[in-house]
């Protein structure tokens, strides 16, 4: 029996795929309780779709060897017009390194095919701080100290209407994960009048149930950014102590909710860097991969985000990643799914995010601030989530990128 087996009988425990359960009862008190949550464990509110493709996925990445990977294996998967989802991990593995000018090659072929010499342009907007998890190498986790801060709405209203004046017509709005303080009504305020002065608004919140993401589809927002963190499931019940986060299933399935829900596209990242980044780039493939199969109609991306050092947090020890291996996952995702979008942050070094754009990448961020409130410092300011590498404004980022020979573009969709 697992530690959660002795706190928990058979008829509260519900099986859910191979790997999960259903709780059908639950002490509130446990989600704000180190480790006293079960990782694959449901609670009694959270919608479950049945684990099939999580299932799936982790069952791929569960015999994933890529050390065992060669290159004439390498040379097989590059050679052939397709990649198949049983290959991908090959250009994730070392042995790919030694390719990577090819991947770059090829993956900036494919880019210009799909999406010419474009790169699309976006701002966060940072609406509260508050967190009810305990996520260890977060800044805005529950224990770290850090300042908190939650806008109101005439407050939003200046942040946003400083960000329009720069001239963007995309914005993605992002809260703490904090149901509570930062809840449905809350953000669909917020997206309500971010509609109103931008052509595209994304959200990057809590995972919510399918009825939630249907409420913030009407109210203005149609793409949700999802990062899984890490899609190993020990590593994953490490780093997420305490909190509704700590249900790694349920996040899991949120990008299929929000497509339930009525969202047009959704977005797929590990924080590379939280565990082995070769089996959560592959795990993250294939979750976006079985997610376009089940519905055609969605925008796919991919973001591609290293962990950052946090203020009120620590830095796991964990495998450091490379730019070089950056590029190679970045150009794996886009020669395995040359349609997908791919966002780089600006966690990234300025001379990355340049070049790696003309390579992959089709969006990226500018005039970035991770903190509450800073756009126009009229409210009182919550601390930062994390340290960014490029703070380069909207202006800065378009005369790099036309030197770069792309062309800026703030938005590629009209809201309807």
């Amino acid at each position: 029996m697992s530690e959660f087996d002795q706190s928990a009988s058979t008829a509260q425990r519900i099986p859910v795929g191979k790997r999960c359960w259903r709780l059908t009862e639950m002490n509130e008190a446990d989600i704000h309780t180190d480790r006293a949550l079960d990782p694959m464990a449901f609670l009694p509110d959270m919608d479950v779709l049945g684990c099939e493709m999580f299932d799936r996925v982790l069952d791929a990445v569960e015999v994933y060897d890529p050390d065992a990977v060669t290159p004439a294996d390498v040379r097989r998967v590059l050679d052939a017009d397709v990649v198949e989802p049983e290959d991908v991990g090959v250009l994730f593995a070392p042995a790919a390194e030694s390719f990577i000018e090819e991947m770059a090659r090829r993956a900036r072929a494919e880019r210009v095919r799909w999406f010419g010499t474009n790169i699309q342009f976006f701002t966060p907007l940072y609406l509260a701080n508050y967190c009810e998890n305990r996520c260890v190498y977060c800044g805005f986790n529950c224990e770290s100290g850090i300042h908190r801060a939650r806008l109101n709405e005439q407050q939003t209203i200046a942040e946003l209407d400083a960000i329009a004046a720069t001239g963007q017509e995309e914005i993605l709005l992002l809260t703490g994960e904090d149901p509570v303080t930062s809840d449905i009504a809350y953000i669909a305020r917020a997206c309500e009048l971010a509609a109103e002065r931008f052509r595209n608004v994304g959200i990057e919140i809590y995972p919510a149930n399918v009825s939630d993401y249907a409420t913030l589809r009407a109210a203005g927002a149609d793409y949700v950014t999802v990062f899984q963190e890490t899609y190993d499931p020990a590593r994953y019940g490490k780093m997420h102590l305490r909190g509704r986060k700590r249900i790694m299933p349920y996040r899991f399935e949120a990008q299929e909710r929000a497509l339930k829900g009525g969202m047009r596209g959704v977005a797929f990242a590990p924080l590379l860097g939280l565990s082995e980044f070769r089996h959560d780039a592959l795990a993250c493939a294939l979750h976006a991969y079985y997610i376009n199969r089940a519905y055609p109609h969605a925008e796919i991306s991919f973001s591609c985000p290293r962990l950052r050092p946090a203020a009120g947090a620590v830095t796991p020890k964990g495998p450091h990643v490379t730019e070089r291996q950056l590029l190679q996952v970045i150009c794996a995702y886009r020669i395995f799914m040359p349609f997908a979008g791919v966002t780089v942050s600006s966690r990234e070094r300025a001379g990355f995010r340049d070049h790696v754009a003309t390579i992959t990448a089709t969006k990226v961020s500018a005039g970035v601030s991770t903190g509450i409130g800073e756009h126009t410092h009229q409210a009182e300011e919550g601390d930062d989530q994390f340290e960014i590498a490029d703070n380069r404004s909207l202006a800065e980022m378009c005369a790099a990128m036309r030197k770069m020979g792309l062309e800026p573009v703030m938005n590629d969709h009209v809201l309807v």
